[in-house]
């Protein structure tokens, strides 16, 4: 549902010039606020909080309990039970508590338990492979680097989004001042075409005068359709980027207008400075990357060494059901697992592939942050000449407003013919359009400098 109602109401309380006005402060609200984009930011960086719970869920305690038994012509030829909880911790070393109670006609000597069933504790270790870090830990630190990466890729959705709104807006805001200007001139062209029309019949001005006011009304005709379909085009993808808090789509009224001289100056921008880069958001999460890829390499290379796994429980037949009572260090079990490959192919080529891929990151990193470096400085370029230029822009208005009121004069005192009043008049009208485009440019200019900073939304 097209809700402009609710659009309406939002921008009624800005009013400049007898219309209701956008300003850019109001527009960047509601796009942060309710764009589709702007909700994607925010679950990118959910889904950081989520995968680093999901990577401490390696690190929970598990219970286990598994039960077999097998009859036979009403004869129990066993029942093994088995229960315990198992507690894995940071270093690669998992405590393991449980209790077991088998028994049976036919039992494997193995299991044999006492009646009152057999409690059991110890840890398994890994000193060799799995002792320094493991999948679980390295899960786990990914999980935590790329937390910090989502928050980072946030403000850079939340930036880029900025910047293509605010391109938008500014492109509508040239088109509408153009518009209105076009709209000024066409006035201007079709009085002065019936004015010239009634001098020409009480015989004051020759004929030919016709003609020449009624092609300056049909150019100028021209170029405020033109401007006009401009002006609805640029308004239509503006209103891609308004939405409601219901997800639906607003759109622009015709009473949601701006007026040539709402179109205020852009922000200055302090005396350009090497700038730091390395608090974008782009780098942060091409570094993060690295770092991911760092806790790979560590992993491969914690894979070159021989599986050597540890495991001691003690035993002991309850009392009263306390598992201590009466322990004794000669009952135990242990073990120990080795395996190691023969020629490690594998795993050295694993490490290799690691080490290439942080190279090839690094290489990437350093491109982008000199690309960054060198747009900041070309936007910043842009800003200061579109300043210079506005300045310009400015003095050739008022000369040319001043060519045309002269001209004007001389025409009355029949010293100054339509065509040159029409030329001057086209000339003041584009110097005066020029001035609007210099003024948008320099607020996209601004736009630019802050988006290759990603400094349009700080958080």
């Amino acid at each position: 549902m097209k809700n402009w109602l609710l659009l309406i109401w939002i921008f009624s309380s800005f009013i400049a010039f007898g219309q209701q006005s956008l300003s850019d402060t109001v527009f960047y609200e509601i796009v942060l606020k309710n764009h589709p984009v702007a909700k994607q930011a925010s679950i990118t960086a959910l889904m950081g909080d989520k995968e680093l719970l999901k990577s401490k869920g390696g690190f929970d305690p598990k219970a286990y309990h598994s039960t077999a038994q097998k009859y036979y012509y009403s004869t129990q030829y066993y029942s093994l039970m088995n229960s315990g909880v198992k507690v894995p911790t940071w270093f690669g070393i998992e405590v393991k508590s449980g209790f077991e109670q088998n028994r049976g006609a036919y039992l494997n000597g193995e299991n044999k338990s006492p009646n009152g069933g057999l409690w059991y504790g110890g840890i398994s270790a890994n000193l060799g492979q799995g002792m320094l870090i493991d999948q679980r830990r390295a899960d786990l630190f990914k999980a935590r680097i790329f937390e910090k990466s989502t928050e980072s890729e946030k403000r850079w959705m939340l930036n880029e989004l900025t910047y293509e709104a605010g391109y938008s807006y500014w492109n509508w805001r040239l088109l509408a001042a153009s518009k209105e200007i076009a709209r000024e001139a066409l006035t201007v062209a079709e009085t002065r075409y019936n004015a010239v029309r009634k001098l020409v019949q009480a015989g004051d001005r020759p004929g030919i005068d016709t003609v020449e006011a009624r092609i300056q009304v049909q150019n100028r005709q021209a170029m405020f359709e033109q401007v006009s379909t401009d002006f609805e085009q640029s308004k239509n993808k503006l209103a891609t980027f308004l939405w409601n808090e219901n997800n639906e789509p607003l759109e622009l009224t015709e009473t949601v207008a701006t007026s040539v001289k709402s179109i205020h100056s852009s922000p200055i921008l302090p005396a350009f400075v090497e700038p730091n880069v390395s608090s974008h958001p782009y780098l942060q999460v091409a570094n993060f990357k690295i770092e991911q890829l760092e806790i790979d390499r560590r992993l491969k290379k914690e894979n070159l060494k021989p599986q050597l796994q540890v495991q001691y429980n003690f035993l002991n037949e309850p009392i009263n059901y306390n598992p201590f009572e009466g322990m004794q260090l000669n009952n135990f079990k242990w073990g120990v697992n080795f395996e190691m490959p023969l020629f490690l192919r594998k795993e050295r080529g694993d490490l290799a592939l690691a080490e290439l891929k942080i190279s090839d990151a690094e290489n990437k990193l350093q491109n982008l942050e000199a690309t960054l470096r060198q747009k900041i400085l070309n936007a910043y370029l842009d800003h200061r000449n579109a300043l210079s230029q506005i300045e310009i822009c400015e003095n050739n208005v008022e000369y040319t407003r001043r060519l045309l009121e002269a001209e004007r004069q001389l025409f009355d005192e029949g010293e100054s013919t339509l065509f040159l009043i029409n030329a001057r008049e086209t000339t003041y009208i584009q110097a005066q359009i020029k001035l609007i485009e210099w003024k948008v440019k320099a607020h996209q200019a601004y736009l630019s400098t802050m988006f290759a900073q990603a400094r349009l939304v700080e958080n």
